[in-house]
């Protein structure tokens, strides 16, 4: 990564945006003294520099686990700062896209009026308002995403209700817990990991089911958290599958055979959390005297950057005669691409996966984040009838992620423990 094209145009556009950015900072601090314009000039490019080296020299530093939150923070400043000049920048870009089309009509009219001469030399100012606009703008995103870091723990129990006219009676008003990518590999707080799972266990669940990134890229990710999630117990059991992270996809293995060990550990970890973890297969719940069936695979993606490793129909050989069926896949786009098109007595699916991207917006009767240009279902439930199908719904449940990768923290979009209740 760090040496293609790419990531070296990522750095010159940087830099080129420190410069145009800079160009509106020297406006705003003409009428200070030059002492205060001396201290303005140099903050600013000590910090812009001190940003990009910070970024090409990050691939090259070593960070021991217990340090690997300061790196992502370190990241995510960088990122930040970036995203807020760009920001800030878009209104500056209005102003001069404003000045150029003044300039030019100016001197179209000034051409077409014989009388008056041309003033070639003649310059337009820079609009006070953008320009604040844009600092404030900016300055705000900024802001909010170091707001954000605080918001990494403060899980959110949704309860949400769901009616299928086909649900057994014996199964009637049971309650689901639902969570999903707990990328253990970034935390950094265990108490408040603790409180997180106490929360899950005060919903006294009948069953919790995981839907994948246990960790971010290795099973050792897991070692010090081990005696914090087998704490997760139900009646019925707790049912996990796999996701695009728990593959160790984005590591640099020395061997194919390392990458297989890894995984092969990481399905122990579950087995020893006291999970069962389900590949490509099914179980049957019992309540009531009634069953239906559980489903899980492996990481199955409709984008074609993530990997398509679960079998569904190797799954769902065997359950076709069961009333009701849930299934557990990480990723929900999924859900159109397969489970919608070709299995129309899956009742439930629940997924995670996009995190809401950790930032966004919601409130009452709307929800937006950027990752909605993404993927279509993203976050909370959807509804799909299939045609020619029974008048319930199949329905779709995604989780905004009980952990955080990348960016150290949540905008709008909080972790989240959902509680489903069936009838």
């Amino acid at each position: 990564m760090r040496n293609s094209p790419f990531w070296w145009m990522l750095v010159g556009f940087m830099v080129l945006l420190d410069i145009y950015f800079f160009q509106v900072v020297k406006v705003m601090a003409q009428n200070a003294t030059g002492k205060t314009k001396t201290v303005i000039y140099s903050g600013y490019w000590i910090i812009s520099i001190a940003a990009i080296i910070l970024l090409l020299l990050l691939p090259y530093l070593h960070f021991e686990k217990q340090t690997r939150f300061a790196r992502s923070t370190v990241f995510a400043l960088i990122a930040g700062l970036f995203f807020a000049k760009l920001v800030a920048a878009v209104f500056f870009l209005v102003d001069d896209i404003r000045r150029g089309v003044q300039w030019t009509a100016a001197k179209i009219s000034a051409s077409n009026d014989r009388t008056v001469p041309a003033q070639t030399g003649e310059k337009i100012s820079r609009s006070a308002f953008l320009s604040w606009a844009g600092m404030i703008a900016g300055g705000g995103l900024f802001g909010t995403l170091v707001h954000g870091f605080g918001n990494k723990y403060r899980y959110q129990v949704k309860k949400i209700k769901l009616d299928f006219h086909n649900l057994p009676p014996g199964f009637k008003g049971i309650k689901i817990v639902h969570i999903s990518d707990i990328h253990s590999g970034s935390f950094n707080n265990r108490e408040a990991v603790i409180k997180g799972v106490y929360k899950i266990m005060q919903e006294k669940p009948d069953v919790i089911l995981f839907t994948g990134d246990l960790v971010n890229n290795t099973a050792d990710e897991m070692n010090e958290y081990m005696d914090v999630f087998d704490k997760l117990n139900a009646p019925l059991g707790v049912y996990s599958v796999l996701g695009n992270h728990d593959y160790g996809d984005y590591v640099s293995w020395d061997s194919t055979a390392n990458k297989q060990i890894n995984l092969e550990r990481l399905k122990r970890v579950h087995a020893e959390l006291g999970w069962k973890l389900l590949l490509n297969e099914h179980v049957v719940l019992e309540k009531g005297g009634d069953k239906i069936a559980l489903l899980g695979i492996e990481n199955w993606s409709a984008k074609s950057t993530f990997p398509k490793y679960g079998d569904l129909k190797k799954a769902y050989d065997g359950a076709a005669d069961y009333p009701f069926k849930i299934l557990m896949s990480h990723d929900p786009s999924h859900w159109k691409a397969e489970v919608c098109e070709s299995y129309s007595d899956i009742n439930l699916m629940l997924a995670g996966h996009t995190h809401g991207m950790q930032f966004g917006v919601e409130i009452p009767g709307f929800k937006w984040s950027p990752v909605q240009y993404f993927y279509k279902e993203w976050a909370g439930l959807y509804e799909n009838t299939p045609e020619g199908a029974v008048p319930a719904s199949q329905k779709l449940y995604v989780n905004r992620g009980f952990g955080f990768i990348g960016y150290p923290g949540r905008v709008g979009i909080l972790p989240e423990i959902t509680v489903l209740e069936l009838s």
